[in-house]
């Protein structure tokens, strides 16, 4: 592995990816553009339960990437968290303490059927070269994502992949939980299987795949809603996330 950068306060000004370390309370990380063109990540060291390995990652992505990246934080915490990720990359082939095992990820209905017949998740810019989208750019463009995302398939967990479908779906964000959308597919994936064939990958913000994840053998349940026993498509990102939930709770459980 490439060492990470101790400081890269002479390109700071030119820097796309930007971590930030601070002692607010109330939130683990905070992502977005502040305003100066950057991706910055405010990462809580009160809040966050592991902020060195999420610190880590960010750099160890990044540098592996030959992206620019900076780091705000002292010399002291620095060395601290070098010292502390030594050993460790953004894609090592195990989950840490404290990564969920299983990862979700949501698709739009009319999604779901072409991920069927290829057999895999393709990222936005596969899609987009696909011509498999009418879209001029995703919905996360909106929240000031960097076009760089868009090679990746994000992965998380609650009710986050359905806000983004049901934001899709309206055009906008839209992040009321409780506001009618209409369901599509809520995929259940083997973490611990991803991180051992090295296709999963952290950013210090986010678990994700580049381009493309063959459904077989990661795929470990397809929640529709008919199998959540709702009586159409039209649900709210809450309703549906936690029936889903429950009943691969439930499954999962029994395997």
């Amino acid at each position: 592995m490439t060492p990470l950068r101790a400081s890269a306060a002479e390109i700071c000004s030119a820097c796309q990816y930007r971590l930030e370390l601070t002692e607010e309370d109330g939130y683990q990380l905070l992502c977005g553009d502040p305003g100066d063109g950057s991706y910055t990540i405010r990462l809580s060291r009160r809040g966050h339960p592991d902020w060195r390995m999420a610190a880590g990652d960010f750099g160890s992505f990044y540098e592996a990437q030959g992206m620019a990246y900076d780091f705000v934080m002292s010399q002291h915490d620095m060395e601290s968290m070098l010292q502390y990720y030594k050993g460790h990359r953004y894609d090592d082939p195990f989950l840490r303490p404290g990564e969920p095992e299983v990862l979700v990820h949501s698709t739009p209905e009319e999604h779901w059927a072409a991920i069927c017949k290829d057999g895999r998740l393709k990222s936005w810019n596969v899609l987009k070269e696909q011509e498999a989208l009418r879209e001029q750019e995703p919905i996360g463009a909106r929240l000031g994502d960097p076009e760089d995302f868009r090679k990746y398939i994000m992965f998380g967990s609650g009710i986050t992949g359905e806000i983004i479908v049901s934001s899709k779906q309206k055009g906008r964000i839209c992040m009321d939980p409780c506001e009618e959308y209409r369901t599509g597919a809520r995929l259940y994936f083997d973490g611990k299987r991803m991180a051992r064939n090295r296709v999963l990958l952290r950013d210090g913000c986010h678990i994700k795949v580049r381009d493309c994840l063959p459904l077989e053998p990661y795929l470990l349940w397809a929640a529709t809603w008919e199998q959540v026993g709702l009586d159409s498509p039209l649900s709210t990102p809450k309703e549906f996330a936690e029936r889903a939930d429950r009943l691969f709770a439930a499954q999962f459980a029994k395997t």
